[in-house]
């Protein structure tokens, strides 16, 4: 299952189930025991987490679901939404493979086509005074289920209307993973947020926003180093962090 790469994902460690492959990951790191790509996978993740605090449920089996540990010590603290981007960029490369050319990410960084999610990710930092020092990129991708709890997710089978190979699946994406953060290493910063904000879900479209408890009518313009969405509301350019604001579906 190794992927043609320098280091992402040449140790790998696959788990047939575990609670959330970012913790299996965490505990190679506190124990020394992980290089740089080390990818952890696994089938079945009965507590895996999302964003804001949220959980991500995926049928056993059917989907990607992995972390991937990176030392992004070349990142100052402030740039660390860039890793973000990489990420999401990776991910959008390899839906793009399979066909879904309109797939887009939706800020900070869930996987969208045709209004449904596709998947998420959650990368957790460790940092220092100044840089980052590791860093955990948890994925998670549906790929092969075809039912779901909400009618917002959808799946790469139920959008193309076929199942496809989870391994070689999983292979590619870690290959396009290693080509996109060797891009941040090496400072392509302007090229990566642009192709971000190119991916970017109601990018410069006017929609609803909730803010709190009330709706508003907002355009969104950007992101800044800090991860922060710039919307314009009435005029005026406002910044938002993670859980100031959400998008009305």
């Amino acid at each position: 299952m190794l992927p043609n790469t320098l280091f992402m994902g040449q140790q790998l460690l696959f788990i047939q189930s575990c609670a959330s492959t970012n913790t299996e990951a965490q505990q190679l790191l506190i124990k020394n025991e992980a290089t740089e790509g080390c990818t952890v996978v696994t089938h079945c993740q009965t507590q895996g987490r999302g964003q804001r605090g949220n959980s991500w449920e995926a049928a056993p089996g059917q989907n990607i679901t992995l972390s991937v540990i990176l030392s992004p010590t070349f990142l100052a603290v402030r740039q660390q939404f860039y890793l973000n981007m990489a990420v999401s960029l990776a991910v959008l490369d390899l839906l793009r493979e399979q066909g879904l050319e309109q797939a887009q990410v939706k800020w900070p960084n869930d996987l969208f086509f045709e209004d449904k999610k596709l998947g998420g990710i959650l990368i957790e930092n460790t940092i220092n005074s100044l840089s980052l020092q590791h860093s955990i990129v948890g994925i998670g991708l549906n790929v092969n289920q075809l039912r779901f709890g909400t009618s917002t997710a959808s799946s790469l089978a139920c959008a193309l209307g076929y199942t496809l190979d989870l391994e070689k699946l999983t292979v590619r994406l870690l290959e396009l993973l290693e080509k996109r953060y060797l891009q941040l290493r090496n400072g392509h910063l302007a090229r990566l947020k642009y192709e971000y904000l190119q991916g970017l879900y109601r990018y410069q479209e006017k929609h609803l926003f909730r803010i709190g408890q009330q709706e508003v009518q907002g355009q969104i313009m950007g992101v800044d180093e800090a991860g922060r969405l710039a919307v314009e509301i009435e005029n005026e350019l406002r910044y938002f962090d993670f859980k100031e604001i959400a998008h009305v579906l």
